[in-house]
């Protein structure tokens, strides 16, 4: 996906690097896969048609999710945004400030779903719970050309209804916005954005020719080719628009004005954040722990990218 938002080969493949980094751990009498997750760093500059640059710091975070036992996942990642956190408390502290000092707060977290044509993961439930508080999650179902229009559009709503149901903290494109402070055009374009959640798309690393014979990013199978831009097989022309151009500083701005001073008050407070979600939800035959080590280990893959 990183390849194909920003048009060229940034990050090579990770599924060698990761057989090569895998460690096998006795629990009990079975032997199981240890992948460790790993914080890669790209660091990117694009340039549209008109001139305009814009520089993006990607955090891809291959191994996640990739091992029996989880347990150290969620906490890798939500220390690593929480010391950059820690590094403009810091910095704001200080009577001489450094004219130098640079930004690393991660303001979008894409949040991968494996296309399984059903709802969330018990694993996925626990990492927005987790992270939701932190950073601006943006839900996305990967791999979307494996599911039929009408099973996406199921999965779709799906994963809406266990957002809704565990109140999972997600970046909606409606919160904290008030109608009266923006204008029509803008709210109808929110709702338009919340109404595609959870964003659906195909990358590719691959060039082919298209039909008007110009160069396009597709995957190929024995019946056709898939073009990744097509809206109408894939969300991700809205999703690049959305990070890129339309809500970059929206992003930004909640990650600020909300989020970091959520946390600077707790951290000035002496309390420590743990998020607000880290609690057991249940009704019915639905239940979901807070994030536990026991629950984390019995958990399945999935895929997480920070993008800021």
């Amino acid at each position: 996906f990183i390849n194909t938002l920003c048009g060229q080969n940034v990050v090579e493949c990770s599924g060698a690097s990761l057989k090569q980094n895998s460690k096998y751990i006795s629990a009990g009498n079975e032997i199981q896969q240890q992948v460790p997750v790993d914080l890669r760093h790209e660091m990117v500059e694009l340039e549209d048609d008109e001139g305009v640059k814009i520089q993006l710091n990607i955090i891809d975070t291959p191994g996640f999710g990739s091992s029996i036992d989880n347990t150290n996942n969620f906490d890798i990642i939500s220390d690593y945004i929480k010391h950059q956190y820690d590094e403009i408390l810091l910095e704001e502290s200080r009577v001489k400030r450094n004219p130098r000092f640079k930004d690393g707060r991660v303001h979008v977290l894409l949040y991968f779903i494996e296309p399984t044509g059903h709802g969330l993961k018990e694993f996925d439930i626990l990492f927005m719970q987790k992270i939701g508080d932190l950073c601006n999650i943006v839900p996305v179902i990967s791999k979307a050309d494996s599911l039929t229009v009408e099973e996406l559009k199921s999965n779709k709503k799906m994963i809406i209804d266990d957002i809704n149901y565990y109140d999972l903290p997600i970046f909606n494109f409606l919160d904290n916005v008030n109608e009266d402070e923006i204008s029509e055009e803008d709210y109808e374009t929110n709702l338009y954005l919340k109404s595609l959640l959870p964003f659906s798309i195909i990358g590719s690393n691959e060039l082919y020719t298209g039909a008007n014979g110009e160069q396009i990013r597709a995957r190929k199978y024995p019946w056709g080719v898939i073009d990744v831009e097509d809206a109408n097989v894939s969300d991700f022309v809205v999703l690049r628009n959305t990070l890129l151009i339309s809500h970059l500083n929206d992003f930004k701005e909640h990650t600020h004005q909300i989020l970091y001073e959520n946390y600077r008050t707790e951290t000035l407070s002496g309390n420590s954040h743990t998020g607000s979600h880290n609690n057991t939800y249940h009704s019915g035959s639905r239940s979901v722990a807070g994030y536990t080590k026991e629950k984390a280990a019995s958990t399945s893959a999935s895929s997480a990218t920070d993008l800021h």
